[in-house]
């Protein structure tokens, strides 16, 4: 039999991690129809269907599950050898999956996530799809439900509320403008909803949800933000009252197998802290404005 080369199964990693080809070209960096081909050439070498391709994307067939976690086991094999080889000065990485509002809260904390004492590395993919760590994607993920997975543990984080904001004493002539995120990349439903309800009314479109807030605060037009990031801002206003059918639950997440890494628990019992502190502000209270 042929020899399969190292590359093709980490080309293969990311399909199956990223669903499709699309977004496994921007992990990669090669063109969709490459890493169509090479999957097929994988496939071929092996003498095994790894793939149901549609539409949709690209979803793991039996024998494709089978491989991705083989897969897993080899990566997480060679960062223990990678760690052991660095020995006692060498340091281990927690990662951590997180969407856009979440990741800015946590990066102004970040102090009380990793302490200059601490002998880990933090990686953080920021994202709006939702965390992947039933294979070992990632470490530690903040969801916005409870994880269906059977080899995932969840750790409950609270309520997040939104509403509609706007800069500060910003008045406009006739209809009021929306800002929103496009199409592609509206994959939430608050990142939705504006879209939904105000389409006729979108002056300006986005491809990252980041940039909303400073488009509202420019004066662009109205949108949807959590209400811990609007009400935070000293330039925003809210622009009517919360949106109840976008409040929703949210879960930091591990994998069953590490949750009782110490790094990896340290991580996500600092993170729980954080998020218990800030259990108001998350779920829509208005933060006090005397004093």
């Amino acid at each position: 039999m042929k020899r399969i080369a190292w590359d093709s199964y980490q080309l293969f990693l990311a399909v199956a991690r990223q669903g499709g080809l699309t977004a496994a070209a921007e992990v990669t960096g090669l063109s969709a129809a490459t890493l169509g081909r090479r999957m097929v050439e994988l496939e071929q070498a092996l003498g095994r269907e790894l793939f149901l391709r549609s539409q949709t994307g690209y979803r793991l067939t039996a024998d494709g599950g089978q491989l991705l976690e083989h897969l897993v086991e080899l990566e997480a094999g060679s960062r223990r050898v990678e760690e052991w080889r660095r020995g006692a000065s060498g340091q281990s990485l927690v990662r951590i999956s997180l969407g856009t509002w979440i990741a800015w809260l946590l990066c102004q904390n970040m102090s009380v996530i990793r302490t200059p004492r601490d002998d880990f590395r933090i990686d953080l993919h920021v994202a709006e799809h939702r965390a992947r760590l039933a294979h070992r994607e990632s470490d530690v993920g903040i969801r916005a439900f409870e994880p269906e997975e059977p080899n995932l543990a969840a750790i409950p984080a609270g309520e997040v509320a939104y509403a509609a904001y706007k800069a500060r004493n910003r008045q406009w002539l006739g209809p009021e403008p929306w800002v929103a995120v496009d199409d592609e990349n509206a994959v939430s439903a608050y990142l939705r909803w504006p879209r939904q309800q105000a389409t006729d009314r979108i002056a300006v479109s986005v491809n990252r949800p980041r940039s909303l807030r400073d488009l509202i605060r420019a004066g662009a037009g109205l949108s949807v933000l959590p209400c811990f990031v609007g009400d935070l801002d000293p330039t925003l206003e809210r622009a009517g009252e919360e949106i109840p059918e976008l409040r929703h639950r949210q879960w930091i997440v591990m994998n069953n197998d590490d949750r009782h890494r110490s790094d990896i628990r340290t991580v996500a019992d600092r993170l729980a802290k954080l998020l218990k502190s800030h259990r108001d502000i998350l779920a829509g209270k208005r933060p006090s404005t005397s004093g």
